[in-house]
C-alpha cells in the first residue's frame, strides 16, 4: 500500500472519529462527557459548554475533510499539526484538572501524537510534489 492511500484512510479516521465524537457533545453531551476525562462538571445548565466544545470539533472535521477531498495535501498536513494542538490542550485540561490520567495519555495525547504522525507523513509524502522544480516551457526552435 502507497504512503499516500494510508496517509488518505489515516486521515479519513480521524476525521470520522472527531466528526461523530463532536457530533455526540452536541446531540447527548450528558452522556458523553464523562468520557473526556474531568472528574466533574459544571452544576446546573452546563449543556451549553459542553455544545461548544462538540461544534469546535466538528468544524475540526469539516476542516480536515474539505482538505482531503479537494486534494490539498499539504495544507491537509498542516492542518493536522494546527489540530492535534487542541487534542494536546484537551490533555492538558484533563490532567491540570486533576480528572483521569488513563483518559488524558490514552485519548487526548493518543490522539493527538498519531494526528502529528499523519500530518509528518503528510508532509514526506508531498515533500517530492513542493521541492520539485517548475519545468521550463518548451523554446520555439
Amino acid at each position: 500500500m502507497s504512503l499516500k492511500k494510508i496517509n488518505t484512510v489515516l486521515a479519513a479516521a480521524f476525521i470520522l472519529f472527531i466528526l461523530w465524537f463532536g457530533t455526540e457533545f452536541i446531540l447527548s453531551p450528558q452522556t458523553t462527557a464523562p468520557g473526556f476525562g474531568l472528574p466533574s462538571w459544571p452544576s446546573g445548565d452546563g449543556d451549553g459548554f459542553l455544545i461548544v466544545k462538540g461544534i469546535r470539533d466538528v468544524v475540526m472535521a469539516l476542516v480536515l475533510g474539505v482538505l482531503l477531498v479537494t486534494g490539498h495535501r499539504r495544507a491537509l498536513g498542516w492542518a493536522l499539526l494546527v489540530e492535534a494542538l487542541a487534542a494536546y490542550g484537551d490533555m492538558t485540561t484533563v490532567l491540570a484538572h486533576h480528572g483521569s490520567v488513563a483518559t488524558a495519555l490514552g485519548v487526548h495525547c493518543l490522539t493527538a501524537t498519531l494526528m502529528v504522525v499523519n500530518g509528518l507523513l503528510i508532509f514526506r509524502e508531498t515533500r517530492k510534489v513542493a521541492a520539485a522544480p517548475a519545468t521550463p516551457a518548451p523554446q520555439p526552435a
